[in-house]
Order: C-alpha cells, then structure tokens, then sequence
C-alpha cells in the first residue's frame, strides 16, 4: 500500500463510495443524505481551486482504500494558518493502520504547505477516531455538547487541535 497525494477526479467514484458509506453507517459525517456524483466533483473543484490536498492510500490493484484532506477553517484572512481535516478509511479496510499513515501524510503536506495548525472536528464518541489523533499528538481543545442530531441521538463534537512549527515567518496581509 502506497499513500500518495490523488487527482480526486481519478478516484471521484471510490471517495464517495466511503463517504456514502459513512454518511448512511456512522456519525462520522453529520449528513444525512448520501452526496451525489454532482456532489463530489464541487468537493473536488474547491480543493484543486485552494491547492488543498487529497492524499490516498492506495493498495497494490490500484484501489483506493481511504483518503484525507484539509480545507479552509474559516473564510477570514488571519485564519489562513489553520485548516480542517478529515480521514477516511473504506469500512473493510478499518483497523489496518491505514487512517493513522493518511493522517501522518496530511500533516506532512501541512508542514509542506506551512500551515500552523490542524484541526479535527471528531463526534465525541469516536474513540478510534479520537484514539487515532492523541496518539499523533493532538490535544483536545473543546467540545461543542448536542450540536448534531443523528440517528434519534444527539451528538457532541470534539475539537482536536496540533501547532505545527510553520510558518518560520507569519504574515499579516
């Protein structure tokens, strides 16, 4: 198995598969629809449009395993340092170490792009997904108590956060 950064249009078809498959199986996502072909190829367009990227973890056939990504935290200049981040794995690839390299390459690829600080926004009782990110050395910050409501439960979001040691030089503009 390979991890390397992905053209999203290549594996358009594979990524929504696994988000469909978390939306309709999970509180990984908070949606309750799965997304739609028009759907993923917006996602992909806004992440080649901010030079995000898409890094997979491909197996020896070629298939996609699981991905990850970052994108904008929020739209105002100053938070141009932080970015969101996500890790998927296909559910019969789970528990294989295979989120814990993609989410080894994603802050690799942050440091790269100097970013300076990850955030993951992770339903307060994903203890894999939690689990996965102390172990890489991300604190948690917050939790945001009953914000999401998913099959006939509410749910708490947990914020994960990891500084990073870029930008040398932060700018202001």
């Amino acid at each position: 198995m390979d991890i390397i950064e992905v053209d999203g249009y290549d594996y358009a078809d594979e990524i929504l598969e696994i988000l469909n498959h978390a939306i309709s199986n999970t509180t990984a996502l908070f949606d309750y629809r799965p997304r739609t072909a028009a759907m993923m190829s917006s996602w992909i367009a806004a992440k080649k449009a901010g030079n995000y990227p898409i890094m997979g973890a491909i197996d020896d056939a070629g298939l996609l395993l699981g991905f990850a990504s970052y994108g904008q935290f929020r739209a105002w200049p100053a938070y141009k340092y932080t970015v969101e981040h996500s890790v998927y794995v296909h559910h019969e690839h789970r528990r294989k170490g295979i989120a814990k390299k993609l989410l080894a390459a994603i802050m690799e690829k942050a440091i790269e792009q100097n970013y300076h600080v990850l955030v993951a926004g992770i339903e307060a009782q994903n203890t894999a997904s939690v689990q996965l990110h102390i172990n890489a050395g991300f604190q948690h910050c917050g939790t945001i108590h009953q914000v999401g409501y998913k099959f006939d439960r509410w749910l708490d979001l947990a914020f994960y956060e990891l500084h990073l040691s870029t930008p040398s030089q932060p700018i202001a503009d």
